[in-house]
């Protein structure tokens, strides 16, 4: 990871957190949503990891990645600044995530990009283009979402709105699923 380096996120930003609220909470979601909606949320099929693993990604052009779990593609983009030592510049935006989750987060007032995110990646490359058009072809949602910078501010841009991106805290699902922790299989 170097400066100039284009950020991408791969994968769907906390659509394993959406499966595990709606296992856990369905009857206070159907009375708003309806059944096969939530149905096709649960059973959505797509993870970077399963897809295409962590080793075949240099052939992409990727250069280093975080996955995205605890925390959400947050605390992924923390991970990863944090461990070289260098800054990001980066647009909420651009994030790959279904609507369904932001839906469902609405419901609960959950931040869908804190949610747990198993399944998706933040990784960085030198043409970002280039590498989410061949994660397209392995039907892998992605998007380049920003650059790595020289120093150590981790700025995020939402709108018109810029802020810096704060530490990691807990996940939200603890705000809805206060043991989702000790459900998650070893």
């Amino acid at each position: 990871m170097r400066p100039g380096q284009d950020l991408v996120a791969a994968g769907y930003s906390g659509l394993a957190g959406t499966r595990q609220i709606i296992a856990a909470r369905r009857a206070e979601l159907e009375s708003r949503y309806s059944a096969s909606y939530l149905d096709r949320l649960e059973t959505f099929q797509e993870s970077a990891e399963s897809l295409l693993p962590p080793k075949d990604w240099a052939s992409l052009g990727v250069t280093s990645w975080e996955p995205s779990g605890e925390g959400g593609i947050l605390a992924a983009v923390w991970n990863l600044s944090g461990r070289y030592r260098l800054g990001v510049d980066f647009s909420l935006r651009q994030i790959p995530i279904r609507q369904g989750t932001i839906e469902v987060c609405e419901q609960f007032g959950l931040n869908p990009y804190r949610l747990y995110s198993a399944g998706s990646w933040v990784l960085t490359c030198d043409n970002g283009g280039r590498t989410t058009q061949l994660l397209a072809e392995q039907r892998i949602a992605s998007a380049v979402i920003g650059t790595v910078t020289k120093g150590i501010a981790r700025i995020v841009r939402f709108g018109g709105e810029q802020g810096y991106l704060n530490r990691p805290g807990p996940d939200e699902l603890e705000q809805v699923i206060p043991d989702w922790k000790e459900h998650m299989p070893e």
